[in-house]
Parts: C-alpha cells; structure tokens; sequence
C-alpha cells in the first residue's frame, strides 16, 4: 500500500508501508506524543487498501479533500469513487 502525503513539511511525498491496515498516524510513535500526520482516508479496491492519505491534525478535513481531489488520487490508482474515509 502506498502512503500519500498532504501538507506539512512532507507535503506531496509518497511512501510504500507494510501491512494490511495501515497506522492511525504516522509514524506510529514519535516519542514527543505529538501526532505529526494522521490518517484521513484509505482508497480501497474491492476489499484491499491500495493507497492511505495522510495529513497533519491541524489541516482542515475540506482543504486535504480539495488537495486530494487535485492530485486525483482514485483514478491514480484506479479506485474510482469508492475511496472513502479511514
């Protein structure tokens, strides 16, 4: 699965993560017990998460909305209007 960034200092960065379902936040432990990004939405195909948005806690959920419909992240990675909610 692949997590897709959205404002902050790694704005627009790309990783791969491991696993199923990916973290809450991340990274999962800063040590500070500061959430730097937290989970936003998943785009799902079929019943597999293909790609996890994420965004800092600050950032209103309308503007990571608008900034991932730019990017036009569900015909990415082809899930269509499926792509919801974490």
């Amino acid at each position: 699965m692949r997590a897709l960034f959205v404002g902050g200092t790694v704005d627009n960065s790309e990783l791969d993560l491991d696993g199923a379902q990916p973290p809450a936040n991340y990274p999962p432990d800063t040590g500070g017990g500061r959430q730097r990004y937290r989970l936003h939405h998943v785009g799902r195909n079929d019943d597999t998460i293909v790609y996890a948005v994420y965004a800092p806690p600050e950032l209103a959920d309308n503007e990571v909305q608008r900034i991932v419909g730019e990017r036009d992240y569900a015909r990415r990675f082809g899930t269509g209007p499926g792509a919801g909610r974490a």
